[in-house]
C-alpha cells in the first residue's frame, strides 16, 4: 500500500467515525417514545380518577414519562402518579404522585425524579395514575404520555429528554473530576462541631461557589449519590453534575464516568479475576474509565491507591489517566510519568486531574482534603452536557489548570499542508514534511512556556518567558515520518507545572 493511498484510507475512515458518531448524537437526541398514550377528558371527569395502564417488557432498566394536556386556559388540572405492577398493594407498588407539578419524570434502580421511588422496574402490568380536581362541565381535554423505556447499560444521559445541555455553544469548560461525599467517605461539621458524612449538596454548592461548569461526583464503589444528583440538577442549571465513581480494588483505583450501571469490583476474586476482566465488562457502558493516583504508594494510609494491577492492564481499554490528584503536580507523586510512559508505548490516554476532594467546606480545610476545583481538568466540547464533555476527555480535547484558576488558557495547534490538527489529535506528515505548530496561553504572565517531543525538550524551542497575559508562540517541526507526541506545559519559575496540555500526535501507530 503506498503512502499516498494509505493516508487516503485514514482520513477516509476517520470521516466515517464522525459521520456515525454525528448520525448516533442526532438519533439520541431524536428517539421517539416507546410507548405513546392518548386519551380525553371531559367535564364528566372532574374529581375522579383514571388509570393508563401499560406493560413494561422484560429487561427494562428504566421507565421515562414525559405528559401534557391541554385546557389550562380554562383551569383544567390533571395531576399524575405512578404505579407498579402491584398496584397499591404489594412491594412493587406505589412508585410516587407528583400531582401537577412535573410534566416529566423518570424512575430506575439508582435515581428517581423526586416525587418519585427509585427501585427495580419489574417486568408487568403498570400504571399512569391521573387525578383530575378541576375540569369544568362544559370542558374537555386532551392528553399525551410519552414514555421511553431505558435498558441495562445505557449512557447516563439516555434519554436525551431527561439530560438537555446547560449551554449549546462550543467552548473550554472547566470542572473536577474527583469528588467524594457523605455516599463514601466525604465528611464535614455538623451543626453541633460533630465530624459526620457530609450531604453531596455541600459538595455541589461549593463547586458552584468557585465557578465551576461540570463536576463528577465518584463516591466509591457505588452510584447510590444518582438519586441525590437527580434532585439537585434542575437547581444547579449552570453546573453540569456527571455520575461517576472510583471503582476501588487493592490493586489501584479508577474513576468511572458517564454510567450508573452496576459494575463488580472485586478484582482479585473468581468472578473478577484481574483488571483486565473488569475493564472488558466496562466496555460496553459507554462510560469513560480513568486510572488514579498511579504513583501513590499503597498501605495502610492509603489502602490501594497505587496502580500495581498484575497481569499488566490493557491500556487500549482505559481512556485517560488522572496525572494530578489535589496538590501533588510536579511532586514525586505526580502521574505525569506513569502516563508518559504508556504515550511512550503508543497508547493515546488522555490527561486529567480531581481535586480528590473529602471536604466540601473550603474553610475547613484537614489533611487528606483538597480544594474543590484543584486542579481544573479543562476540557473542549461542542456543548455543556454529558455526552460532549465525556466525548471532549475521550478526544484529548483537554489540559489541566493545576491551581483551578478561573481563566488561565493553554491551547496547541498543528497544520501540515492542508492537514490540521489540535490538542488530542493526530497529524500525519511524511518524512521531511514541515509541521507548523501554535501554542497559545491566556493570564500565564511571568511564567515559562515548554515545548516537549516525546516527554523531552524539543530543542528547537527553549524554554520561553511568557512576557503577557496573551501569548502566542508559533515554532516547526521537521517530521521523520516515525510516530512522536508534542505537548506544552506552562511551568512557574520553580519549575512546577501551571498548566499540562495533551499532546498532538503525530504518526502514530495505534
Amino acid at each position: 500500500m503506498n503512502l499516498r493511498f494509505r493516508h487516503l484510507l485514514i482520513n477516509t475512515l476517520a470521516c466515517l467515525v464522525l459521520l456515525l458518531g454525528a448520525v448516533a448524537t442526532a438519533r439520541a437526541v431524536e428517539t421517539a417514545p416507546d410507548l405513546v398514550l392518548r386519551g380525553e377528558l371531559s367535564g364528566k371527569d372532574n374529581q375522579t380518577y383514571r388509570s393508563l395502564p401499560f406493560d413494561v417488557p422484560a429487561g427494562v432498566s428504566r421507565i421515562t414519562v414525559q405528559f401534557d394536556y391541554s385546557g389550562r386556559e380554562e383551569h383544567t388540572t390533571i395531576d399524575l402518579g405512578l404505579l407498579g405492577p402491584d398496584g397499591f398493594r404489594g412491594q412493587d407498588g406505589f412508585r410516587g404522585w407528583s400531582g401537577g407539578s412535573k410534566k416529566l419524570f423518570t424512575v430506575a434502580a439508582t435515581d428517581a425524579t423526586p416525587s418519585y421511588l427509585p427501585g427495580p422496574i419489574r417486568a408487568g402490568r403498570w400504571q399512569l395514575l391521573l387525578g383530575i380536581p378541576n375540569i369544568r362541565k362544559d370542558s374537555h381535554s386532551s392528553y399525551t404520555a410519552n414514555i421511553w423505556f431505558g435498558r441495562p447499560g445505557d449512557p447516563a444521559w439516555e434519554p436525551a429528554i431527561l439530560n438537555p445541555p446547560l449551554r449549546k455553544e462550543a467552548g473550554w469548560y472547566r470542572g473536577d473530576l474527583h469528588m467524594h461525599t457523605a455516599h463514601s467517605d466525604g465528611s464535614c461539621k455538623s451543626q453541633s462541631g460533630q465530624r459526620i458524612p457530609c450531604p453531596l449538596f455541600f459538595t455541589v454548592q461549593g463547586a458552584a461557589q468557585r465557578g465551576l461548569d461540570f463536576i463528577a461526583i465518584t463516591d466509591h464503589n457505588t452510584v447510590s449519590h444518582a438519586n441525590a444528583m437527580r434532585e439537585l440538577q434542575p437547581y444547579f442549571d449552570r453546573l453540569l453534575l456527571i455520575p461517576g465513581r472510583e471503582v476501588t480494588t487493592f490493586t489501584g483505583h479508577a474513576n468511572l464516568f458517564g454510567t450508573t450501571a452496576p459494575v463488580d469490583f472485586r478484582v482479585g476474586s473468581k468472578d473478577v479475576p484481574d483488571w483486565n476482566a473488569l475493564l472488558r465488562a466496562i466496555a460496553p457502558l459507554h462510560g469513560v474509565i480513568s486510572i488514579n493516583h498511579a504513583i501513590r504508594p499503597s498501605g495502610e494510609a492509603c489502602m490501594g491507591c497505587g496502580w500495581t494491577a498484575q497481569p499488566p492492564a490493557d491500556m487500549a481499554l482505559v481512556q485517560a489517566i488522572e496525572v494530578v490528584n489535589g496538590s501533588d503536580a510536579g511532586t514525586p507523586i505526580s502521574g505525569v510519568p506513569f502516563w508518559e510512559q504508556q504515550l511512550a508505548k503508543g497508547y493515546r490516554l488522555t490527561a486529567i486531574g480531581g481535586s480528590d476532594n473529602h471536604e466540601a467546606f473550603q474553610n475547613e480545610p484537614r489533611i487528606g482534603s483538597n480544594p474543590t476545583g484543584v486542579p481544573t481538568t479543562v476540557v473542549h466540547a461542542d456543548e455543556l452536557s454529558m455526552p460532549a464533555i465525556l466525548e471532549g476527555i475521550r478526544a484529548g480535547h483537554v489540559f489541566i489548570d493545576t491551581e483551578g484558576s478561573r481563566d488561565r488558557l493553554l491551547e496547541l495547534s498543528a497544520e501540515a499542508s492542508d492537514r490540521q490538527a489540535e490538542m488530542g489529535d493526530a497529524l500525519r506528515a511524511a518524512a521531511g514534511e514541515k509541521v507548523a505548530f501554535g501554542a497559545h496561553v491566556a493570564h500565564g504572565k511571568g511564567a515559562t512556556l515548554v515545548v516537549l517531543l516525546d516527554g523531552k525538550p524539543f530543542a528547537a524551542t527553549a524554554g520561553m518567558a511568557i512576557d503577557s497575559d496573551d501569548l502566542r508562540h508559533r515554532f516547526e517541526w521537521t517530521s521523520d515520518g516515525k510516530p512522536h507526541w508534542l505537548r506544552v506545559e506552562v511551568r512557574d519559575a520553580s519549575g512546577k507545572p501551571l498548566l499540562i496540555g495533551n499532546p498532538v500526535y503525530l504518526n502514530p501507530a495505534r
